[in-house]
């Protein structure tokens, strides 16, 4: 059982609010995102990544992700919205995109740790108030805030780079 801070009502494992007052819970450490240094963050501001050659688009998706370290590009259809993160066990909400297997946790993931979004032609990125923070093009993101991005820019999840490809003619849609 897990206690509310606020008015010390039960609630089942893996609640994530206080049905009683609405109190957002404690959860114990299981899962808890591993911190990186800030020495460790220190990103030099890159523009669309000179280096990189853009991998197109896949033609099923507005947008894909090309994980720099591994060269995997994860494409992403069906909807306008994304969330970023990884997944740890007991965790009541899961990360549309899990970047688990990409060595997220070692890399400073939160479980959710941003969210990719298409308005109209225009595309966002949203750090979700992660532990290690959210780059873009080398500039930490503040919380909760819409950054507009573009294709080929490259965002920075605690370490974990991607670069974000991002459909023209879909992304008009």
């Amino acid at each position: 059982m897990i206690f509310c801070p606020n008015c010390q009502h039960k609630e089942d494992p893996g609640a994530v609010f206080c049905s009683n007052c609405g109190t957002q819970l404690v959860v114990p450490n299981s899962g808890k995102t591993h911190e990186i240094h800030t020495s460790e963050t220190k990103i030099k501001a890159i523009q669309h990544a000179p280096f990189l050659p853009t991998p197109k688009v896949p033609l099923s998706s507005w947008v894909s992700l090309h994980l720099i370290e591994s060269g995997q590009i994860i494409s992403l259809a069906d909807r306008n919205e994304f969330t970023l993160g990884r997944a740890s066990e007991g965790q009541p909400i899961m990360p549309d995109v899990d970047l688990t297997a990409f060595n997220a946790h070692a890399n400073g993931v939160s479980r959710l740790h941003c969210v990719i979004k298409k308005v109209n032609s225009k595309t966002f990125i949203m750090d979700l108030g992660s532990s290690n923070g959210t780059y873009h093009i080398g500039v930490r993101l503040s919380p909760y805030a819409e950054t507009p991005i573009n294709h080929g820019d490259v965002i920075t999840l605690g370490k974990l780079k991607i670069q974000v490809l991002i459909d023209q003619d879909q992304g008009k849609l």
